[in-house]
């Protein structure tokens, strides 16, 4: 990766990070110079991410951590508080895909852990980090959607209804924070070589597919304080902003 901007003394929290899109935009913003705090459930990932961020010469501090847990969430802000003081980058990459079926035939278990998963654990994350990186003097933060977002699909309900709820969230949350340094924007990766897709698309062959590394370097650039815009929706597979339309009157 080049180009990459400098992000030295910035402290970065990346969710999902032990695989996919997180694990190689850990990697790429450990590169640029950041400290990453890296998120995830799996440990073994976890700890290959933090051999792959030595190997860089970067930094990195591991949290396994299930992102359903609430107060997990908020132990997470209390630490970065305690040794901080403040956080300049949240990348909130994880999510799952969930059931793709009939909306009839999605058990209530699995709708409860979409909603928790790809919603509910988003919103704490703000919650939780807001205060640090409104103390940042550039914070920035990019959630993951989908292009399954911008119409409906059959069979996609669970995971294109909690992505557009997480659209609306973070760009409610980019308007409430506009008048700060802080900037909130997604990213709408489409279709890259991860196991997310390979579960949504057995039959594709993965060799056709960008890859994480690819995308990677055009998420850092969006953490990083240079990138000013706020509310965007920045789709690779097009390399555009999107803007939703300009709110309007409730009712």
């Amino acid at each position: 990766m080049t180009g990459l901007p400098d992000l030295s003394g910035r402290v970065a929290v990346v969710t999902g990070a032990s695989r996919g899109i997180g694990y190689a935009t850990s990697v790429a913003l450990a590169r640029a110079g950041a400290h990453v705090i890296a998120v995830a459930r799996t440990v073994g990932g976890l700890e290959d991410l933090d051999d792959a961020i030595t190997a860089e010469g970067g930094s990195a501090t591991l949290v396994p951590c299930d992102l359903k847990d609430g107060s997990a969430v908020d132990r997470l802000g209390g630490a970065i508080f305690e040794r901080w003081k403040k956080l300049d980058i949240l990348f909130a990459n994880a999510g799952m895909l969930g059931p793709l079926t009939p909306l009839p035939h999605v058990k209530p278990k699995q709708w409860d852990e979409i909603v928790a998963t790809n919603l509910t654990a988003n919103w704490r994350l703000i919650r939780s980090l807001d205060p640090l990186l409104r103390a940042s003097d550039a914070g920035r933060a990019v959630f993951m959607t989908t292009g399954a977002t911008y119409a409906p699909r059959p069979y996609w309900g669970p995971y294109a209804i909690t992505k557009m709820a997480l659209e609306q969230m973070a760009l409610t949350y980019a308007l409430e924070v506009a008048s700060s340094p802080l900037r909130v924007n997604l990213v709408n990766p489409g279709p890259i070589r991860t196991a997310m897709r390979a579960q949504a698309m057995p039959g594709e062959d993965p060799a056709s597919l960008k890859t994480p590394a690819d995308i990677a370097p055009k998420i850092v650039a969006l953490l990083a304080p240079a990138f000013s815009g706020n509310g965007l929706i920045y789709d690779y597979p097009r390399n555009a902003f999107l803007v939703r339309p300009e709110p309007q009157p409730a009712g």
